[in-house]
């Protein structure tokens, strides 16, 4: 789902991604970034809506910003949301730098390796403050990350 919408107040577009949309744009926009957001979220269309990816304690809805560990709830950003929803969907193999480049592309902004491993960081440290293992998401050296499979159960 992509808003598109005058409405530019930041409360509106928290509000409508909130409430379910994938994207939230504002009139009047640029015709380029509009196809590319739109070519992004169609990268994701054969992804499950509602189906709850699990490995181990961890839990996360597709399409969505918080997940759970065991009881305890932890919000992520857009970003690090999409790449664990990219590396649960592998199950414990290897996601290139590719990969997870072209998962976590919104038509936002272009981004290199160095902000998936920024992102990565980020989302190790964030897991580890609520408990996760510290190795639960594993560099494969040459290629990109992976969760470990020691954590899947």
């Amino acid at each position: 789902v992509l808003m598109l919408t005058a409405r530019d107040a930041s409360a509106d577009k928290v509000h409508g991604l909130e409430l379910g949309a994938d994207d939230y744009v504002v009139k009047p926009f640029d015709p380029p970034v509009l196809r590319a957001r739109l070519r992004a979220l169609l990268r994701r269309r054969d992804r499950p809506l509602t189906t709850t990816l699990q490995w181990g304690a961890l839990q996360l809805v597709p399409g969505q910003t918080a997940l759970q560990l065991g009881s305890r709830q932890l919000e992520l950003t857009r970003k690090e949301a999409l790449l664990l929803e990219t590396l649960l969907r592998a199950g414990g193999l290897s996601c290139s730098k590719a990969q997870l480049l072209d998962a976590s592309a919104d038509g936002r902004r272009d981004v290199g390796e160095e902000t998936i491993k920024a992102h990565i960081r980020n989302l190790r440290g964030k897991l580890s403050a609520v408990g996760a293992p510290p190795d639960l998401i594993e560099t494969v050296y040459g290629l990109g990350y992976r969760l470990n499979p020691s954590h899947a159960h």
